[in-house]
This record gives C-alpha cells, structure tokens and sequence, in this order.
C-alpha cells in the first residue's frame, strides 16, 4: 500500500475534469459538470452547509480513485435521515457536526460513488477508509457516510466498523414496452381503469404536454421552470428550494444534452414543469414546479409523462426520486437502496449498528409488503 497517496480538493475545479470523467463516466449526478454547476452556483459551501471536500487516491501519482465529498454542518438535503443520531448526540453534550459525507447533493439516486480505476478495488477500499477513520479523528469529525451507493459498493466498504444501512425507493422498469398502453395492459383491470381516468382528467382540462430537450431549452423557459420550481418549494415547505436560477443556467449551458424539460400549457399558457436528466439507460425525475393546482397533473407530468418518455427512448427505468407510497399504484417497484456509515465514538457506534440491524429487518419486510401491492395482473 506504500505507492499510493491521497489529496484532499476543496474545489471540484481543482481536478481535471477529463481525468474525473475517465473514471465516473457519463452518468449525470457524478459528471465534473453537475458538481461544478452546484459549486460554481454557491448551492454547495461553507455557508449552506456543503462545504466541499473530495477525495482523490493516486498510486505512483496516477489518479485511480475519487470520492466527491462535503464537509457538512446539518443533514439537510442528503435522504438518508441520521437526525436521531445527532440528537442523541447532543442530549450527550457532544458534537454530531461536522460529518464528512460521500454523495450528491439534493439527490436521492443511488450510483457509483467512489470511482476506482484498479486492479485491486479491495486495496483501494481498504486504504481510503484508513484515511477517512484518521482525518475523521484528526478533524474531530464525528465520523463519515457514503449515502446512495451501489449494493457491491456498500458490501465492499462494509467491514471493519462500517455499518450498512439499506432504504426503500420507487422505481419504474421498461420491460420491453413499445407503448404506454402495452404497460397499461400489464396492469389488473381496476388499476388500469384508474390510471386513465387520472389521464382523461388532463385531457379534459384542454392541458397539453410539451417535451424539450438539449437545444430545444431556451434560457427563457430554463428561468420561468426555475421560476416555478421555486414557488412551488415555498408554498410547500415555507422557503426556497436548495437550487438557484444560477445552477439551473450552468446545467443547461454544460449539460444540455441530457436535460428534459416538460411542459403542461392550459390554453397555450405555461402552468406547470418538470426537469430531468438522461442517464445512460435511465430516466431521472428531479424537480417540478407549478403555477396553480389542477387535479391529476402532478401524476401526469411527474410520473406518466416519465414512462411514455422512458418508453418512446428505450430507457430501461426511470428514476422518480425518494419515498412516496403512492407510486406503488402506478407500476413503480420497491428497490432497496445501500449507504455505508462510520461512527468514531465506540459506544455510539455499537448502539447505532444494532439500531440499524433491527431497522434493515423492518425495511425488508416493508418491501415485501410493498411489493404485495403492486397493481401487476398475475402471471
């Protein structure tokens, strides 16, 4: 292990970004581009709690592996709930925060989240842990967390003090659909009857869905989904959403080819969108915004709209976002989701591991049930 080395970047800008993609690839929550448009926007700092600290591991000065990092001082934004953890801490009289996190901010997608271009990926693993345990001591961090990891990514990580914790999301699976009504089909009677009624709703309505993507994005429709993206976060949570109109532009200046904005217009008049990413064979769901309630219009443009694109595209899944029970009714699948944690004070550690082994126990039973529910006809 004496030929590698590791730096600590505070600025994604700091590492060549031709030598981050050649290990994340193309996926859009990991790509140079999408972590520089939330640090260059200032969504991620020292002030908004996402003080950005990456890790890069070199062997004979060779960059082999990357870990986008934050130094955080709350748990905001990361979907992998520990608030109990740091109220125990406090009711201690100790210090939760800081924390060193490994994620992507305001995003619940799991993926790779350390790149590692290695024979030996057991060495690499091995070896950045070593040096998240000694900086979390010297940096009297209360210890480190890599949220929305792949599961051979967590089971690599998970040994030695590492605790695994697993979640449940929603997800929609193409299974070789040429139409929306080849999915319908699929479906027991009653829930298909539901789910055009739901869509009948929007017809009726005299609303019309528009898709944009890459070029087709103006500036101007990039500020006015902004505009409502925004409006709809303070009306639902009383402040602004995590992400600026300045992260907004950067992504569609850098990353415009795997942006899909899409539009309902009510008599030829914006009143809602949404904007997601195109991964490599995935549909991601991230964000959207509205002028006005209409009755079934989130389920259109959030999760109809969604399957007909990753239909017509041939995408393998679309991605919807964290939580929400109520995809189960409209074919999206419980899949569990992975993090890795290390909690450097022993005592806190042993009553989290086994907090977390009892938790996993109701996860998996939560799926099960979830899957029970599923409105798929019996084969």
């Amino acid at each position: 292990m004496s030929a590698l080395s590791h730096q600590w970047f505070t600025s994604i800008n700091q590492i060549d970004a031709n030598e981050w993609q050649r290990l994340f690839g193309s996926e859009p929550f990991t790509c140079h581009a999408f972590l520089y448009a939330l640090e260059q926007s200032q969504c991620v700092n020292e002030q908004t709690g996402w003080q950005p600290k990456h890790l890069a591991v070199y062997e004979n000065n060779k960059l082999i592996a990357l870990a986008p990092g934050y130094l955080k001082s709350h748990s905001y934004g990361e979907y992998v709930f520990d608030w109990a953890w740091a109220e125990a801490y406090e009711q201690h009289g100790l210090e939760y925060y800081p924390k060193w996190l490994c994620g992507v901010p305001f995003s619940p997608i799991e993926g790779k989240r350390i790149a590692i271009e290695h024979n030996d990926h057991d060495l690499v693993y091995h070896y950045i842990k070593e040096q998240l345990n000694t900086h979390s001591i010297d940096q009297s961090w209360s210890g480190w967390h890599i949220n929305f990891c792949e599961q051979a990514q967590a089971n690599s990580l998970c040994t030695e003090r590492v605790m695994q914790r697993v979640g449940v999301q929603f997800q929609w699976f193409n299974k070789g659909f040429n139409t929306f009504d080849d999915f319908l089909q699929t479906l027991t009677a009653r829930k298909r009857k539901t789910l055009k009624k739901e869509r009948a709703k929007i017809v009726q309505q005299n609303i019309t869905i528009e898709w944009l993507h890459g070029v087709q994005i103006t500036p101007e429709i990039m500020q006015l989904f902004c505009e409502f993206y925004q409006r709809t976060y303070l009306k639902r949570s009383g402040h602004l959403g995590y992400l600026n109109m300045e992260f907004f532009i950067l992504l569609h200046a850098l990353m415009s080819e795997q942006l899909v904005i899409m539009l309902a217009k009510k008599d030829d008049k914006v009143i809602a969108a949404t904007l997601s990413l195109i991964g490599e064979n995935t549909l991601y769901g991230r964000y959207w915004g509205a002028n006005e309630d209409v009755d079934s219009l989130h389920f259109e443009l959030c999760y109809y709209q969604g399957i007909e694109f990753a239909i017509k595209h041939n995408l393998s899944c679309f991605h919807s976002g964290a939580q929400g029970e109520h995809k189960i009714a409209r074919g999206f699948e419980p899949v569990l989701t992975y993090s890795a944690h290390h909690i450097v004070d022993g005592d806190f550690s042993n009553a989290i591991s086994d907090y977390l082994k009892r938790e996993s126990q109701h996860i998996h039973i939560y799926k099960d049930q979830c899957a029970e529910l599923l409105p798929f006809k019996n084969e």
